[in-house]
């Protein structure tokens, strides 16, 4: 047996866990940030524009497309690296989660990138239909793929992620239930646009915007604690 070998295996390999440590807790956190400033600016602008039945106006408008754009990386990140500790015999639930992540954070980064650029340099009264593709009054094309985004795809990765956490540790159970709840809850906005009801959406928003934060955050608190496995 080379012993030298094996130690410099067993170190190298804590160093990675390190690294998936240090990565899984800050993209957690930062999605965690992202979040609790998107509510803030969301509340203040409908404030400030007198209602909340009307869409949101620049500049709170431009402030959380910007914000979206940035907390979608850090949402990925943070499943690739629930998937790189995933045991093995849960390697296809973790892996289902990311794919699933992937394409709610590509796919709502992709549309606020469109309306954070092109919708603000077209002139809407030369554009037949504009409303129906870019306004944020349902039904709209963009209004829909967001909603795809945050209810069907961030929802189905939040449940596929629920079964990694099966220790019997407090936090690993409620990062567990915090999962399966927020991403029924996803699930359940899409009833909402399914039945020409969009008030019911609200079910999903409470999901990505109140549940999903507190995930980040046990999350956070998760890689923080893990403790380096022993070989």
């Amino acid at each position: 047996m080379n012993t030298t070998s094996d130690v410099r295996t067993l170190a190298s390999r804590s160093d990675r866990l390190i690294d998936i440590r240090a990565i899984g807790k800050w993209s957690a956190f930062a999605t965690l940030v992202l979040e609790l400033l998107y509510v803030p600016v969301l509340v203040v602008g409908f404030i400030a524009q007198g209602n909340f039945s009307d869409p949101l106006r620049d500049p709170y408008l431009a402030i959380l497309e910007v914000l979206i754009l940035m907390m979608a990386p850090a949402m990925v990140i943070m499943m690739a690296a629930v998937h790189a500790v995933a045991a093995p015999e849960d390697k296809v639930f973790s892996l289902t989660a990311f794919a699933f992540m992937v394409l709610a954070a590509g796919l709502t980064a992709s549309v606020h990138f469109v309306l954070l650029t092109v919708d603000r340099q077209i002139d809407p009264n030369e554009l037949p239909g504009y409303d129906v593709i870019f306004s944020w009054e349902w039904p709209s094309v963009f209004y829909a793929l967001d909603i795809v985004a945050w209810d069907l795809f961030l929802g189905l990765a939040l449940l596929f992620a629920a079964p990694v956490f099966r220790g019997r540790g407090r936090l690993e159970g409620n990062i567990r239930r915090f999962l399966a709840i927020g991403g029924t809850m996803c699930l359940a906005g899409l009833i909402g646009p399914a039945v020409g009801n969009i008030d019911l959406r609200l079910i999903g928003e409470f999901g990505y915007w109140f549940v999903f934060p507190a995930v980040a955050l046990m999350l956070g608190l998760y890689f923080s604690r893990m403790e380096p496995k022993r070989e």
